[in-house]
C-alpha cells in the first residue's frame, strides 16, 4: 500500500468513526459536528465562488447564526431556524452583492436542518435509523458507483463536468442504495416506502457530486480545500449529503406520513 493510499485510508476511517459516533450520540454532539462542518464548508464555498477573504469571513459568521439556533438546547429545528437561515442569506447577498456566495447559506443550512430533523424523530432509535439511512445511502452510492464504474466502464455520465463518472457507475450506485434501503427495511424496520425510494436518493447524491465538480472545474481547482489529507475538503466529502438529506427528510414527511 502506497503512503498516499495509507493516509487516505486512515483519514477516511477516522471520518467514518467520527460521523457514526456523533450519529449514535445524537443531540448536542451530532449538532456540533454538523455545525463545525457547515462553517468550514461555507469557507470552501466562498473560495469556489471567487469571494474575497473578507466576504468569506462575513459569510462564515453569517452561517453560524442559523446553525447556532439549531442547537437542541436552543430552538432546535424550527421555523425560527428557517427564518434565520433566510435572514442570513439576504444579509450576505446585500453586504457582498454576490448571489453565488449567498446561496452557500442555503446549500449548507438545509441539509443540516434535514439531518437534525431526521435524527430527532422519536423514539430515539427511530431517529437514529432515519439519519443513518440518509447518510448510509450516500456512502453506499459512492461505493457502488466506484466499483461499477471501474469494472464495467462505458459511456461517460457528464464528461465536461466529471470525466471519471459513467452511466454504469450511476447504475451501480442506485443498485447499492436500493440494497442498503431494503436491508434496513428487512433488519431494522425502515418503512418500505423509504426503502423503495432509496434509488432516487442515490441519483440525488450523484447530482450533488456533479454540482460540486462543476464548481471546482469553474474555479480551476481539484479539491474544495486541502483540509483533509487524501480527501480534499469538507465539501468534497459531503457533496452527496447536501442534496440527499433534504430530499430524504421530504420523503419521510410525505411517504412515511410523519
Amino acid at each position: 500500500m502506497s503512503s498516499e493510499l495509507r493516509i487516505r485510508t486512515i483519514v477516511g476511517l477516522g471520518l467514518i468513526a467520527m460521523a457514526v459516533g456523533a450519529l449514535v450520540f445524537g443531540g448536542f454532539v451530532f449538532w456540533m459536528l454538523l455545525s463545525i462542518a457547515g462553517v468550514l464548508m461555507m469557507g470552501e464555498w466562498g473560495m469556489l465562488t471567487g469571494a474575497s477573504a473578507d466576504q468569506r469571513k462575513v459569510a462564515m459568521y453569517a452561517v453560524s447564526v442559523p446553525l447556532a439556533i439549531l442547537c437542541p438546547v436552543a430552538a432546535g429545528v424550527s421555523w425560527l431556524g428557517f427564518g434565520l437561515m433566510m435572514a442570513s442569506f439576504f444579509f450576505v447577498l446585500i453586504t457582498s452583492r454576490a448571489i453565488k456566495l449567498a446561496l452557500g447559506i442555503l446549500y449548507i443550512c438545509l441539509p443540516v436542518m434535514a439531518l437534525l430533523f431526521l435524527r430527532g424523530q422519536a423514539p430515539d432509535s427511530h431517529g437514529l435509523l432515519l439519519a443513518f439511512w440518509a447518510l448510509g445511502l450516500v456512502w453506499a452510492t459512492d461505493i457502488g458507483a466506484y466499483f461499477a464504474g471501474r469494472s464495467i466502464g462505458g459511456p461517460k455520465l457528464a464528461p465536461r463536468v466529471s470525466p471519471s463518472k459513467t452511466w454504469s457507475g450511476l447504475g451501480g450506485g442506485v443498485l447499492a442504495a436500493l440494497l442498503t434501503g431494503f436491508l434496513l427495511y428487512r433488519f431494522a424496520d425502515l418503512p418500505i416506502q423509504l426503502a423503495a425510494a432509496s434509488g432516487l436518493l442515490a441519483v440525488a447524491a450523484q447530482l450533488g457530486d456533479l454540482l460540486e465538480s462543476a464548481m471546482k472545474r469553474r474555479a480551476g481547482v481539484k479539491d474544495s480545500s486541502n483540509l483533509l489529507p487524501g480527501h480534499g475538503g469538507v465539501m468534497d466529502r459531503l457533496d452527496g449529503v447536501v442534496t440527499t438529506a433534504p430530499l430524504a427528510a421530504l420523503l419521510y414527511l410525505v411517504l412515511a406520513g410523519a
